[in-house]
């Protein structure tokens, strides 16, 4: 656009000036070897600029002689360049396609039509190539390669790190991890695999630096990395806590001011704080962590900040964290174990009573029935209790992987995944109770097993066994071991039942034992749409 608009303006300029010599006409006189021109002004002006176009005309087609072998070569180089790259496109294509026919013989046409130091998609395509072959030694050999090239070192790192993934060679795919990470620590996988080795080693400094580094370069978000930080921190603190109590401290109490919701931070922080005596501040740590989310490490170690405290002190620090988090399953558990340490049975029963109206699981109904011991000791009541813990929800616990801990770990011993425990309810139980719908389909019913007799005495009364469904019948005494061999009831049998065969009473209910609790009342409107239970 810009040589459009300067050309117009020569042209226009021009145009103005043969306008003014033609509106003041004059005359031109030269005098060259002996002869004397004489024209007008007009006509001088267009003959010079004649010779100026002329001179550069000449000039053109002199230089355009001169350059032409250059010219030429550059016309097919350029020609060539384009070929090879149209098959290195096409060998990417299919080498991303999974062709490694055509990967190969694209790699071997693009080498042919540009130098591979020219274009360092050739070795890379050589070596997807030769994974596509399964030539995966000669892979490594490309990838090794290049490690020397500065532009083409973290591809082969890369290429070299899936190889040994492959190989099941963790060691080396985080060594080689490990030294893409120290060159680019804004590459996700080389960071993560490096953070997995460090965290499990034991480097926390080491985890922490490189947290650090990728927040610098923004791969993750700041949250993210003030939760890997406090992650990181608190696994420096439990491990420091018996060896350097300040320095453990102080990674606590910065793990703590990053995320003052993790209740692992605070536990530590608090307890290192209570160690040196400074109840004050560490009992802040666990209210503010108490508040963001209860949880029962807190409420043992608040309640047990002072070790010569009383019973009604424990009680009375416990029903503070009542106050600070109202109407939840952990503070009036928290009431209900103080308070049945303290011996008032009332308030522990109530306490516990409404922990289940409000999160019914197993560890309410166990508080309940440990209280029901130590008041009236009702064996009954107790092994009641107990039953419905069975059947109860689990309590919630550090879950990771599949692994329920009781205690809070920085990684997983499955994965080695940083920060995977998170406390919930786990959801592997054994045994579940099952309630039947009304939709749902019955269990099919085994048959009724009865011993053999003559053919007579089988057509006069048939014994009937009263069993449940899924219960099993191998109910043999010593009396019976000689009896004949056990058959089923089938069809042909009641056929053979005489029309005046006296009905067989059903047997009476078993006496109920002393201790036996019997069926709750509060669960017997529950037992008609129950049909099969494992416990």
């Amino acid at each position: 656009m810009i040589r459009i608009l300067a050309f117009l303006a020569v042209v226009f300029a021009l145009g103005l000036g043969f306008a003014w010599l033609a509106d003041r006409p004059g005359e031109m006189l030269v005098t060259f070897n002996g002869y004397q021109y004489q024209v007008s002004l007009m006509v001088a002006a267009v003959a010079v600029v004649a010779v100026v176009a002329a001179v550069m005309i000449v000039w053109w087609l002199v230089k355009a002689l001169w350059n032409s072998p250059y010219t030429i070569s550059r016309y097919f180089r350029v020609r060539r360049r384009d070929r090879g790259y149209q098959a290195l496109s096409t060998g990417m294509i299919a080498a991303g396609a999974g062709d490694g026919a055509l990967a190969r013989k694209k790699t071997k046409e693009a080498a042919k039509l540009i130098r591979s130091d020219q274009e360092p998609l050739i070795q890379l395509l050589d070596a997807q190539a030769s994974l596509l072959e399964g030539d995966h030694e000669g892979a490594r050999e490309k990838f090794e390669t290049m490690l020397d090239d500065p532009e083409m070192r973290l591809l082969g790192l890369r290429g070299l790190y899936l190889e040994a993934e492959r190989l099941g060679d963790r060691n080396a795919a985080r060594h080689y991890a490990g030294r893409a990470a120290a060159v680019a620590p804004q590459l996700a996988w080389a960071a993560e695999s490096t953070l997995e080795d460090l965290t499990g080693r034991g480097d926390w400094d080491g985890a922490l630096k490189l947290v650090d580094a990728q927040k610098s370069t923004r791969q993750i978000e700041r949250d993210a990395a003030n939760r890997r930080r406090a992650v990181l921190l608190t696994a420096k603190a439990q491990a420091l806590i018996d060896s350097d109590a300040n320095a453990a401290r102080a990674a606590a109490l910065e793990a703590n001011r990053l995320r003052p919701d993790f209740a692992p931070a605070a536990v530590v922080a608090a307890k290192l704080l209570f160690r040196q005596n400074d109840v004050r501040k560490g009992s802040k740590i666990l209210e503010a962590a108490w508040k963001a989310e209860p949880h029962p490490e807190i409420a043992e170690l608040y309640t047990h900040a002072r070790p010569g405290d009383a019973v009604l002190d424990r009680l009375n620090r416990a029903k503070k964290l009542q106050e600070l988090k109202k109407n939840h399953a952990e503070s009036s558990l928290a009431v209900a174990r103080a308070a049945l340490d303290a011996q008032e049975f009332s308030t522990a029963r109530r306490e516990a009573e409404a922990a289940i109206r409000i999160d019914r699981r197993e560890g309410a109904y166990l508080l309940l029935a440990d209280i029901e011991e130590a008041e009236t000791a009702d064996q009954g009541k107790v092994r009641q209790l107990l039953s419905k813990a069975v059947r109860a929800p689990r309590d919630p616990a550090w879950v990771a992987d599949g692994v329920v801990s009781e205690r809070w770990a920085p990684i997983s011993p499955i994965t080695g995944r940083l920060d995977a425990f998170e406390w919930r309810a786990p959801m592997e139980r054994l045994g579940q109770l099952i309630d039947g719908h009304e939709d749902t389909p019955e269990a099919p019913v085994p048959a009724i097993a009865a011993p053999a007799r003559p053919v007579q005495e089988r057509a006069g009364t048939i014994e009937h066994t009263a069993e449940t469904p899924g219960t099993a019948t191998e109910e043999k005494t010593d009396d019976r071991a000689g009896e004949d061999h056990v058959t089923p009831i089938t069809a042909a049998a009641f056929a053979q039942v005489p029309e005046d065969a006296e009905a067989v009473e059903p047997a009476q209910e078993l006496t109920r034992l002393p201790d036996d609790p019997g069926v709750d009342p509060d669960d017997a409107a529950d037992k008609s749409t129950r049909r099969f239970r494992l416990f």
